[in-house]
């Protein structure tokens, strides 16, 4: 069986002293859309508390920090998966009082637009998972905030967590941590077109890859 994998991660193999100098930067390509209104998206160094419009996004080998005030998605265009594929993410959280999720999303379409779709998988400090869809302006829950023994609570310091969406010809299986912790029915979602993250409101994340491997 041939497979493609294709690794969306920040390279992080230039010397530290090169990385030092340079600043912080929002990713070129990358997209990102709030649930309503404009999102405010600038590069800082520092990564306090946001306004409730503004997110922080920048490449910090390895990876990416993420500190949200709104709730949204985010994108390169050339991320796209469809078939069999599975789209992994490793993360961690940093402390925060918000009980906000974060994590994947699948089959997105028209994402600039008002028929915006797509199939989102989040995790939460305190060690729950959840799984949604969206057609334009509204979800859809398709497993309630669970708590699940794979999803790693954040406690003290970060947590980390590594989530997987693995769509097969059959099912679209929920893996956290190596631990498969839900699985749903493929024929009923619509999983082919643009893969990315999604942080919700007042979150502080680091990603430091997100991997799609093409079946």
């Amino acid at each position: 069986m041939h497979r493609q994998i294709l690794t969306l991660a920040a390279m992080a193999i230039a010397a530290p002293a090169l990385a030092q100098q340079q600043p912080p930067s929002v990713p070129a390509t990358w997209k990102v859309r709030a649930d309503h209104g404009t999102p405010i998206v600038v590069a800082e160094s520092e990564l306090g508390p946001n306004t409730t419009d503004t997110v922080r996004l920048v490449t910090m080998p390895p990876g990416w920090h993420v500190t949200t005030g709104p709730a949204v998605i985010i994108y390169d265009p050339a991320w796209q998966a469809q078939g069999s594929y599975r789209v992994e993410m490793e993360s961690f959280l940093f402390p925060g009082d918000r009980l906000e999720g974060f994590g994947l999303f699948v089959g997105g379409h028209d994402l600039e637009g008002a028929g915006r779709s797509y199939l989102y998988v989040l995790l939460r400090k305190d060690g729950a998972f959840l799984v949604k869809r969206r057609e334009g302006g509204a979800t859809e829950t398709l497993i309630s905030w669970t708590k699940h023994a794979a999803v790693v609570p954040h406690t003290e310091g970060t947590a980390k967590n590594v989530l997987a969406v693995d769509v097969a010809t059959d099912s679209v299986r929920i893996v956290v941590n190596d631990q498969q912790v839900a699985a749903l029915d493929r024929a009923t979602l619509l999983t082919d077109g643009q893969v990315g993250l999604r942080v919700n409101h007042a979150l502080n994340v680091h990603v430091t890859r997100v991997d799609v491997t093409q079946r």
